[in-house]
């Protein structure tokens, strides 16, 4: 129950003379300043519905994977598990999928089998589910876990009895985060905002006036616990039914719990700005490109 002290006096000195571990870079310096993957974070990603919440979340998986060698455990109950998967394969070539050469097709799909595991949408599932999956299925090597969204899950009804809806979230929120720690897997969780925050508009004289404003971090649905409880707190907005900047997503910052490992809260109106390749096939930053694919093969890359 007690804390063991040497082992925290040793990370406080390690944090004294610079020693800590930074978390993983992508090698672009106007992301990497912002967030980092960290392999025991608990982390959640707030957005609108329809911005391309999982389009940006999986291109920042596969980005890290491919620097890092990363496996990733994937639940994602609103879309067809062939969708995400085709998604990655033009993410990976940088074309349609019906323009990808058939050798980098295949290719591709090897590369993801390896390195994306998915559980089967085919059922409800409790979180209590899927901890006793990823418990039970150690052996895969997972680097990070996405769940996507929260609130696709079905409620444990004998907890939900016991605790409500409120202290349910909290409960769920908790020991999702313990289980980061315990097996130094990073946990990223897709969630919406709630109906009444899409009803707020910018003002007049905004740039993006009458366009529905990025959620802040209260207005999830469930409210501010897990804010509280997360780790790391991001943002994702787009503009829909702006007529130019469509193209662009923009990820807020909202909190970085160890600053001292790399990444830091954007400035509210600084958020790092994706823009869509051509076709949805990929994101830029500042023009630069996330994801270096070879012209020459479009998909032979080291790993």
């Amino acid at each position: 129950m007690l804390i063991n002290f040497d082992d925290t006096v040793k990370f406080l000195n390690d944090v004294r003379s610079g020693k800590v571990k930074e978390g993983l870079k992508l090698g672009i310096p106007e992301i990497d300043e912002w967030i980092r993957f960290k392999p025991r974070n608990f982390n959640v990603i707030l957005g609108h519905t329809n911005v391309g919440k999982t389009t940006l979340i999986l291109y920042l998986m596969l980005a890290y994977s491919m620097r890092h060698n990363l496996k990733w455990l994937v639940f994602s109950s609103e879309n067809e598990s062939y969708s995400v998967i085709r998604k990655l394969s033009e993410f990976l070539a940088q074309k349609p999928i019906n323009l990808i050469d058939s050798d980098v097709y295949h290719e591709n799909l090897k590369w993801i089998r390896e390195h994306f595991f998915f559980i089967s949408a085919d059922r409800l599932y409790t979180y209590k589910d899927l901890m006793k999956f990823i418990y039970e299925n150690s052996a895969l090597g997972i680097n990070g876990f996405l769940l996507d969204p929260y609130n696709s899950l079905a409620k444990d009804k004998e907890l939900m009895s016991v605790l409500g809806g409120h202290e349910y979230d909290y409960e769920a929120s908790t020991e999702l985060r313990m289980m980061c720690k315990e097996l130094e897997i990073c946990t990223w969780i897709n969630a919406h905002a709630s109906t009444n925050a899409l009803r707020m508009k910018h003002p007049s004289g905004h740039q993006y006036e009458g366009h529905p404003i990025p959620p802040q971090a209260a207005d999830i649905e469930g409210g501010g616990k897990f804010v509280n409880r997360a780790d790391d707190f991001m943002v994702i907005h787009r503009y829909l039914y702006h007529p130019q900047d469509w193209v662009y997503t923009d990820l807020h910052i909202k909190k970085v719990k160890e600053v001292e490992t790399g990444g830091r809260p954007t400035a509210m109106d600084s958020p790092i700005r994706f823009k869509s390749m051509l076709n949805n096939v990929g994101f830029t930053v500042n023009g630069q490109s996330i994801i270096n694919v070879p012209k020459t093969t479009q998909g032979s890359w080291n790993y």
